[in-house]
């Protein structure tokens, strides 16, 4: 293996990069779903009758329809977004192990490599969807090829060493906050330029008028691709990769590890995420329903987000990790997930809005650095990409199903109750955690 010393920092300042030109690039597209749908989905009623999509989505306007909020075509739009970003998680479920895998047995640069050119085309898709299908397609080959992460996490794991595992880590998680504060603000901008405005008649060629963002994202693929190319190292030597095939139902052996601590943290970290998802899911409605705040407002509460997301990762995990560890870490990230679950619940004036918002972001800005090093720190060397492409994948099933159940509760039975109920998941995401603690702690007095 490389040593951690030598070619740690250089790496890590390429893996931060290509996390974050990746993030941006996915990121890209929320702020674009109402458009979307409007563009999509035809006006004429005699000609929306024919269109499979419109079909697809009446039970999603029906559903809004029974929230009875005022404006049942928002409700719609942001659950038709949340479908769009479940088929990507739930790709990106599937594949992220895949990915892990095939970078054990294959080397990490040439696997992160060629999920880079494959995010790349399914821009290049999108930039001439002429129809939502296309569009679909695109959604496809990007969730395929989002699984990369798993790859990068895995780069983060070859090159610290055990002890600064949590802040190599929190790299990933500071580029994940920057991206996704930077990424949903450039789509908002770029999707001011419309081509079919200047040159309609691009359009029978599939020009939309979300080409110009989409072909920012393939030149931001592009940089990224060349600047792995040249740049990143090989982190796994050839003499400690795996001998064995990647398996390709692997991310349905989630639970089922014989690690019992991989089982048991992969566990948490996918309730505390199915929680964690639904509420990035619902928070818009809450704001909007409690403090009616406005699109930019909205933007802007991301943005204090983020804030407070990359300060918890770039200063208080870097600092604490060494000290702490990061079973502490995780352990106190997922009591103030409780807390903030439940300050959110309660928060009917904009102050205790804001302290929830920013204990949440602590929450998860604690956790997920510090369980990713603890799934790392327990796989063997030549397994690192397959054990993390697993914890991704827990991740990314808890964001396929996460919003559509906070959905359905929020609409259902209200911001308290929902948040409420998301308060006592995560709690028992908390007492799970408790109990490898407590095992751990009985195993280490037999042993002495």
């Amino acid at each position: 293996m490389n040593s951690p010393s030598k070619t740690g920092p250089h790496t890590l300042k390429i893996v931060f990069l290509t996390l974050f030109l990746d993030l941006v690039g996915f990121s890209i597209i929320f702020p674009l779903f109402p458009e979307i749908l409007d563009y999509y989905i035809p006006e004429n009623s005699h000609e929306a009758n024919k269109s499979l999509l419109t079909h697809l989505i009446a039970p999603l306007y029906q559903l809004a329809e029974l929230s009875n909020h005022p404006d049942p075509k928002f409700i719609t739009t942001v659950l038709f977004g949340g479908l769009l970003g479940s088929l990507y998680s739930l790709l990106q479920f599937i594949c992220a192990p895949i990915w892990g895998s095939l970078s054990d047995l294959h080397g990490r640069k040439k696997i992160l490599m060629i999920t880079i050119l494959g995010l790349a085309i399914s821009y290049a898709i999108w930039a001439f969807a002429g129809n939502f299908w296309i569009l679909i397609i695109a959604r496809i080959v990007g969730g395929i090829m989002g699984g990369n992460i798993s790859v990068a996490t895995a780069i983060v794991a070859d090159v610290t060493p055990p002890e600064r595992r949590t802040s190599g880590m929190a790299i990933v998680g500071i580029a994940f906050g920057l991206g996704f504060i930077l990424g949903p603000a450039i789509g908002g901008y770029l999707g001011q330029f419309n081509l079919l405005a200047y040159f309609p008649e691009l359009k029978d060629f599939g020009i939309n008028p979300f080409t110009v963002t989409a072909l920012f994202s393939l030149f931001l693929s592009l940089i990224n691709l060349i600047w792995v190319y040249t740049s990143l190292p090989e982190t796994l030597p050839e003499a400690v990769r795996s001998d064995s095939r990647a398996q390709p139902f692997k991310m349905f052996t989630l639970f089922q590890h014989e690690n019992k601590n991989i089982q048991k943290i992969n566990l948490c970290y996918f309730i505390y995420m199915t929680a964690f998802s639904g509420m990035e899911f619902t928070l818009t409605f809450l704001a909007v329903d409690r403090f009616l705040f406005s699109t930019v407002e909205n933007g802007l509460m991301f943005v204090y987000i983020g804030f407070f997301l990359i300060i918890t990762q770039g200063f208080l995990v870097r600092k604490f990790s060494p000290k702490f560890g990061e079973q502490a870490l995780s352990f106190f990230g997922l009591l103030t997930g409780v807390l903030a679950f439940f300050a959110l619940s309660q928060s009917t004036d904009l102050t205790l809005f804001f302290i929830a918002l920013a204990i949440m972001a602590v929450s998860i800005g604690l956790t997920s650095p510090s369980m990713t090093a603890l799934v790392s720190l327990n796989a063997n060397e030549s397994e690192q990409g397959a054990i993390l492409g697993l914890f991704r994948s827990a991740g990314s099933f808890a964001r396929t199903i996460g919003p559509l159940f906070a959905a359905v509760l929020y609409f259902a039975l209200g911001p308290s109750v929902s948040y409420t109920m998301g308060s006592v998941l995560v709690l028992i995401a908390l007492l799970s955690f408790s109990s490898l603690l407590k095992n751990q702690k009985s195993k280490a007095a037999t042993t002495n």
